[in-house]
């Protein structure tokens, strides 16, 4: 209920302003979101972090189970901050960002000062991987308002994939100055856990422990496979066709039940952006990762992870 009073209340006010030039608009909304952002922050037991289209929708899933089983709650909600904490003030209030909107709140653009002193989760992806998925959240999914608020091009751009990947504002570009931000804020965050998509494909129930364990909410081996069973590619697929999250918005909910490219669950396929591209796109955007994306994750040179 707070959140949907939230929505209305910012909703409410940029009606108001509708007579403002749209570039303040846009400006007063990602502040609107931004101090919301803020007070989650401020009340989170713990934060999850990544850039879109970084498997957080996945990962949420099976906390939401795992949360589901270990408490014996029959709601099918999705985890969201703090709605699970309502039904049993034992689970956590966990808050799900992409660092999107904070920093135009609270004026902390070149540090994550902000997130000193909480427990963050840094999910991380190939970036590769992250703009190919973006490209298809743009053309299926994204609404147009959501478009120019994170500087995306507008839908009616007749712009091809690696265009679109190699885009200042929209590829590779910001999903690297994003990471790298990240690198380089680590040595400052007292209690962070760095967890790669990649991983948690390879050995979900290792790297899902490792979660529950540093949100401080240890599962037995039962609760823990039980949420990655839950949370396969195939049921999620499943879950997704039937709608069977609608209350959590259209989070799960596919735009075109026809067209596979509109689900939120696509191909989830590690090292599948090389699908796309000629050899000479992929040494491009091989030079553009290898020469600017730190080191630390493990996707640059010989440390990139190509596997179906």
């Amino acid at each position: 209920m707070y959140n949907l009073w939230k929505q209305f209340y910012r909703r409410l006010i940029l009606a108001a302003c509708f007579y403002l030039p749209e570039k303040r608009r846009i400006a007063l909304e990602r502040r609107l979101r931004g101090k919301e952002e803020a007070r989650k922050l401020t009340l989170c037991d713990a934060v999850v972090v990544s850039y879109g289209k970084s498997g957080r929708t996945w990962l949420r899933v099976m906390l939401s189970r795992f949360y589901h089983t270990k408490h014996h709650l029959k709601s099918s909600q999705l985890l969201g901050f703090d709605n699970l904490h309502a039904k049993n003030p034992a689970i956590p209030k966990i808050f799900f960002t992409h660092d999107n909107y904070l920093k135009d709140y609270t004026g902390h653009a070149d540090s994550k000062q902000d997130y000193y002193g909480h427990k963050v989760i840094l999910l991380a992806r190939d970036p590769r991987d992250i703009a190919v998925s973006q490209f298809f959240q743009w053309k299926f999914r994204m609404r147009p308002a959501k478009m120019k608020l994170n500087r995306y091009p507008p839908p009616e751009s007749d712009i091809s994939l690696f265009d679109f990947v190699m885009h200042e504002t929209a590829g590779l570009p910001k999903i690297i100055d994003f990471l790298n931000q990240w690198a380089s804020e680590m040595p400052k965050l007292d209690q962070f856990l760095l967890v790669r998509y990649e991983d948690l494909r390879a050995d979900t129930a290792r790297q899902l422990r490792r979660i529950t364990d540093f949100i401080g909410t240890p599962g037995n081996e039962s609760e823990i496979l039980d949420a990655v069973e839950f949370a396969s590619i195939e049921n999620m697929r499943k879950l997704e066709q039937e709608k069977k999250f609608w209350l959590s918005g259209s989070r799960m909910v596919p735009k075109d039940r026809n067209n596979p490219n509109s689900y939120k669950v696509r191909r989830a396929k590690v090292g599948g952006w090389r699908d796309y591209f000629d050899d000479n796109q992929v040494q491009r955007i091989d030079a553009l990762v290898n020469s600017s994306l730190d080191p630390i994750y493990q996707y640059t040179q010989t440390n990139q992870v190509v596997n179906a």
